[in-house]
């Protein structure tokens, strides 16, 4: 079973940034297409960023294109989320996930965001 483990989060004042990593255990490149979603609280989880399984296509959600980037590092078999220019509304626990077409497959545990006015 494939395990996820994020890093990285913490807190920033707006305009700020912060790198979210996100290392995969048991998985092999190419297998999965992986995302980072987020979950605000009492809000319903969202899909911010995702990447294909070979890294050709990246998608955005609107609210953060042009602020976050989506990478993965193949030999390190790790996922990367750059979020630069951070707002209070990015406040949310991060979660990266490997998906199939039928949806997430696996989650990892999240980390915490938060960014300050």
């Amino acid at each position: 079973q494939v395990q996820l483990v994020e890093s990285g989060g913490g807190s920033v004042q707006a305009g700020g940034s912060l790198r979210l990593s996100c290392t995969a255990s048991r998985y092999t490149y190419g297998t999965y297409s992986m995302g980072w979603f987020r979950q605000a609280p009492g809000k319903e989880r969202e899909g911010v960023a995702t990447i294909s399984a070979l890294g050709g296509v990246t998608t955005y959600a609107d609210s953060v294109k042009g602020r976050f980037t989506i990478s993965q590092d193949n030999a390190k078999n790790t996922l990367y989320l750059q979020m630069n220019s951070l707002k209070p509304e990015d406040t949310a626990v991060y979660y990266c996930a490997a998906t199939t077409r039928a949806g997430v497959k696996y989650w990892g545990q999240g980390t915490q965001v938060t960014v300050s006015s």
